[in-house]
């Protein structure tokens, strides 16, 4: 059944920015209005890509935009020096007709550059991801194996959100979640009490630089407690994916936590059973658990004091419907964690080291 939305939902042109970013796109453009995921834009900057945008407006709405393009494009290429460029289309370039590929053509340009044929019209940020990773393949920038392995996880993302995630429901009500300091104070207690823990990160992407450091913490308060912890930083995916996933594990093992590795950052979607049975193997009293907690089937977390952790306000309420005792949110922590290459504070964490 399709789900009748009526929350905004993330942008498949936004996703395919930063499908591109992993891909290792130095520069790209966008084909449309000057305003076009403006904000997204400017992040990403911070990170590390240009973004450029051919500003289309009333002429170009009627007469087309290739020329534009063209000229964006050789500007691109003589002044940034880029390895790879990619074209990235919007609605507007969509329903005026842009052929993508041509103005790549007769832009005459040199670098590795791919045309990524998508609009904001989709249903599902997927379609962004996929229609990036699919010029990809195609011009040898990764695998036909690894095009294929990118799109089961992708469906298992979103198979997650649409069961237990903030896609379950046309509308869910934004909350700020649990008080920090009270749920650190249970935590760091229970830890204490010579109760067996887990802590768990299952992270998306970069979002991982903060929420690792909600692990590192637990252990700086709680060196000797009875915690195993575990991250999905196995060294799998697109080239800035496993780039962050070694940084991160070299950043926890420097602060003295050498976690076991359960799949990899682009696996969080799927990783849902593999970390079940690991909570069965262990069988723990109470389980911290950050990133995409939702992933993990709520059938593995019963009778466990769960306390998860999220950058979604909207994820608060499917959390709590699936048991989790305490749910607790990271605010803005996405933008904290583009350009960033080591661990990086966290609200949670800091929380949890005043408890000492």
């Amino acid at each position: 059944m399709t789900m009748d939305y009526i929350q905004p939902r993330p942008s498949s042109i936004v996703a395919a920015l930063y499908t591109a970013r992993d891909l290792g796109v130095d520069v790209a453009i966008l084909h449309g209005p000057s305003g076009c995921s403006f904000k997204h834009a400017r992040l990403l900057e911070e990170d590390g890509m240009r973004v450029l945008t051919t500003s289309l407006a009333d002429n170009e709405f009627i007469f087309g935009g290739h020329d534009p393009l063209v000229r964006v494009l050789r500007h691109a290429e003589k002044e940034f020096t880029p390895r790879r460029m990619a074209v990235v289309g919007t609605c507007v370039a969509m329903i005026i007709g842009e052929d993508l590929q041509s103005a790549l053509h007769d832009a005459g340009t040199r670098v590795p550059a791919i045309a990524v044929d998508i609009h904001a019209g989709f249903r599902e940020n997927i379609d962004g991801v996929l229609a990036t990773l699919e010029p990809a393949a195609a011009a040898g920038w990764i695998s036909g194996a690894e095009l294929e392995r990118q799109r089961y996880l992708l469906g298992k993302a979103n198979e997650v959100e649409r069961l237990r995630g903030a896609a379950s429901r046309h509308y869910i009500e934004p909350s700020r979640g649990d008080l920090k300091h009270v749920a650190a104070r249970r935590l760091v207690d229970l830890a204490d009490s010579g109760a067996i823990g887990v802590a768990v990160m299952n992270a998306k992407k970069e979002t991982a630089y903060m929420f690792a450091d909600e692990l590192v913490a637990l252990h700086d308060v709680c060196p000797d407690a009875a915690i195993t912890y575990i991250a999905n930083l196995e060294d799998r995916g697109l080239p800035k994916v496993r780039n962050d996933a070694a940084r991160i594990l070299a950043g926890m093992r420097e602060r003295g936590v050498d976690p076991e590795l359960l799949g990899a950052l682009d696996e969080y979607g799927a990783n849902g059973d593999a970390i079940g049975e690991r909570l069965r193997e262990i069988r723990p009293d109470f389980a911290l658990m950050v990133g995409v907690p939702h992933a993990v089937p709520p059938e593995y977390t019963e009778g466990i004091e769960v306390f998860s952790i999220t950058n979604g306000p909207r994820q608060v309420e499917p959390l709590r419907d699936m048991g989790h005792r305490h749910v607790m949110v990271e605010i803005d922590l996405h933008p904290k964690t583009l350009g960033v290459r080591e661990i990086v504070a966290s609200e949670f964490g800091a929380v949890l080291r005043s408890m000492r």
